[in-house]
This record gives structure tokens, C-alpha cells and sequence, in this order.
């Protein structure tokens, strides 16, 4: 059992903060990027990067409309990590009582050049560790940033997802997002297509 929530990101955070990155990213893209980039996007050299980037991001966001959340679990009771296969716990197991960081989400004014960035914010980030899916997590960062938004007075969010990420766009659509048409392509070593999704929050 596991009390669970959302709340503003802390500096002592930040670690778990990239862990459930990496560990989502490795998990949820491993279908359709390429092998190549995904290990540079999470390997090594590259959670010391988003490690600096976190606890800017968290500690020194740029204004008050930049912020980053975290869907959290108290766990009560002892539980298994099985997302990444045997050891894939190891480095990530919580004592019984302690609080985990199992999802986060971040958002700032939207910064495409077709948008109004006073009243356009883009979802930059919405992630939840995979051992932790199916739980609400996600609902609730989505939830929460959706509130976090239209009390700083926005009046629509954008977000970029990977064409072929069906697991997210289902979700945000049946959230009552939908595409709008936009779009960009990525060199990963092959042409890797994302679309922008938005809804209204006014």
C-alpha cells in the first residue's frame, strides 16, 4: 500500500528526479528510437547533464511561471520494481515509509514562434517511472499542471510527442487533447517525426 500526491519539486529531489527520466525514457522509447540516441539521451555522461539541468530547472527556474511537479508514493509496504528486468531495482529501493519521486511533470511559457507565450504554455515534461504506471500518476501531474496553469493565466497548453509514442498521445487524447497540425522531425540517425498536441484551458 502507498499513500500517493503531487507537489511543487525540491532541491533533494533532483536525483530522483532524473532516475524516473532516464528509467521512463529507456523504458518507454525503447520501441521506436534508435538504440544509438536513446543510450546517449540516457547513459552515463548524460545524467550528469540533466542532473545540472534539474536542479537549475528546480532550484532557479527562470520565473515564477517555469516549475516543475512530482507525483510522489509513501510507500507502506515492501514492493517489487519489475519494469526494467533483474537489478533494475537495485539502486532504487525505498525504505518502508519513505517517500518516492515516481513521476514528474514541467510546463513554461510556450517559446514556438507561432504562439503567444502570455497566454500559451507548453508541457515540457510528463513522465512517470514505469514500475509506477496504471497507478493515476499520470492523471494527477496532468491534473495539477492544468491547475498550476490557469491560475498563472493561461488559456492553453501545448506539449511535443513523438509520433510514434501511442502509449502518450492515447493518453492525452483521451484527456482531450488532439493534434493541431504542427510538427518537427528529428535526425537520430533516421527521421524521427513528433507532433504537437494542445487543448483548451480557458
Amino acid at each position: 500500500m502507498a499513500d500517493v500526491g503531487v507537489r511543487a519539486a525540491r532541491r533533494e529531489d533532483v536525483l530522483q528526479v532524473a532516475n524516473t527520466q532516464i528509467r521512463a525514457w529507456r523504458y518507454g522509447y525503447r520501441e521506436f528510437l534508435p538504440e544509438g540516441p536513446l543510450e546517449q539521451m540516457t547513459g552515463a555522461a548524460a545524467e550528469k547533464m540533466w542532473l545540472r539541468q534539474w536542479d537549475e530547472a528546480i532550484v532557479a527556474p527562470p520565473t515564477p511561471r517555469h516549475r516543475v511537479l512530482v507525483a510522489v508514493e509513501t510507500i507502506l509496504d515492501t514492493e517489487g520494481f519489475p519494469a526494467l528486468g533483474a537489478g533494475g531495482s537495485a539502486a532504487l529501493t525505498t525504505p518502508r515509509g519513505g517517500e518516492r519521486v515516481v513521476g514528474l511533470a514541467s510546463h513554461a511559457p510556450a517559446e514556438d514562434p507561432d504562439l503567444d507565450p502570455t497566454v500559451v504554455a507548453e508541457m515540457l515534461t510528463l513522465l512517470v517511472d514505469p514500475d509506477f504506471v496504471r497507478r493515476g500518476h499520470g492523471s494527477r501531474l496532468l491534473n495539477a499542471t492544468v491547475d498550476h496553469l490557469r491560475e498563472d493565466g493561461f488559456q492553453q497548453i501545448v506539449t511535443w510527442v513523438f509520433a510514434d509514442n501511442h502509449a502518450v498521445l492515447g493518453f492525452l487524447e483521451s484527456a482531450g487533447w488532439g493534434e493541431d497540425m504542427a510538427e518537427r522531425v528529428l535526425d537520430m540517425g533516421r527521421p524521427i517525426r513528433m507532433v504537437r498536441l494542445t487543448t483548451d484551458i480557458s
